[in-house]
């Protein structure tokens, strides 16, 4: 079918329209970029705009450049994997119940209450960190997973979009002698697949950028996850953890080039996990989110 002319100076106006939104969102993290590979010099001196002046590496050997950092950085990685791995499997399992309604599950709205009440309302950072002290999990792995393992908003969003999915779907399953978890993993969970990654999306971005509970939690610098390390170092520039032979490298950074080289190094997984997950965005958050 021809287009008419109102029809393409539509598209074209949205097209161009898009482009410099698009652009517009580009140029903060290409300023970044430009800043972390620039000498602390041009830097303080506000000559960067979207290309590096006197081209220098330092920022991110100083991030990479010792065994520290790349400890840092493989605990996050742990963290991220045990974290997501964890808070969806108990995500999956709660959601499926609660999304049943009074008829199945008696107790659903209490139970569904007890959740959202944990969202208005907490114990405040002292019982919260008591309470992980008194079961050991102090300084380890899992002090950094297992407290936030049940995040009560996915859980909304994921029990939302199964009361969504067609009843008869759970009625053909009894039918053939499917109980409740073969129901769940062979035939609810992979219809879910855009809310899990929705959901899955969030908390991978969560234990990324999480740093007060590695510096609450953690008693020894060589146990902090990336974030809380590159926090201790470059933005209190804590003196105590850089050696003699960094001194000649902080040199050539600046207090704009360091806190360049974190965000960026912050945000790189994510914008290349993102663009994977992003098709399954918006269907999981809207489907998740509307409830009949």
């Amino acid at each position: 079918m021809k287009k008419s002319l109102g029809r393409r100076l539509f598209l074209g106006c949205n097209l161009m329209f898009l482009t410099l939104i698009s652009c517009l969102c580009l140029m903060p993290i290409i300023h970044i970029l430009a800043v972390s590979f620039s000498s602390g010099t041009a830097a303080s001196a506000g000559k960067v705009l979207l290309w590096p002046v006197e081209f220098t590496p330092a920022a991110y050997q100083n991030v990479f450049g010792k065994p520290e950092y790349l400890r840092a950085f493989w605990i996050t990685i742990q963290r991220v994997v045990l974290g997501t791995a964890i808070s969806m499997f108990l995500t999956i399992l709660t959601a499926y119940p609660l999304s049943k309604d009074t008829t199945q599950f008696g107790m659903r709205t209490l139970y569904a209450w007890i959740f959202v009440f944990t969202i208005l309302f907490n114990g405040g950072l002292i019982p919260w960190y008591m309470t992980i002290k008194a079961v050991g999990l102090i300084d380890s792995i899992w002090a950094l997973v297992l407290p936030g393992a049940v995040q009560v908003f996915n859980i909304i969003l994921l029990l939302n979009f199964y009361r969504n999915l067609p009843k008869e779907l759970e009625e053909s399953s009894k039918i053939d002698g499917a109980g409740h978890f073969t129901t769940l993993w062979r035939i609810y969970a992979p219809l879910s697949l855009p809310a899990l990654a929705t959901t899955g999306l969030f908390t991978i971005v969560g234990h990324w950028n999480s740093w007060f509970d590695g510096m609450i939690l953690m008693n020894h610098p060589e146990r902090y996850p990336l974030q809380t390390f590159l926090q201790s170092i470059i933005i209190k520039m804590d003196l105590r953890f850089l050696k003699s032979q960094d001194i000649e490298l902080m040199q050539k950074l600046s207090d704009r080039t360091s806190k360049a080289a974190q965000i960026f190094v912050a945000a790189f997984p994510i914008l290349v996990i993102y663009p994977i997950l992003q098709r399954f965005f918006i269907k999981g958050i809207v489907m998740g989110s509307v409830k009949e």
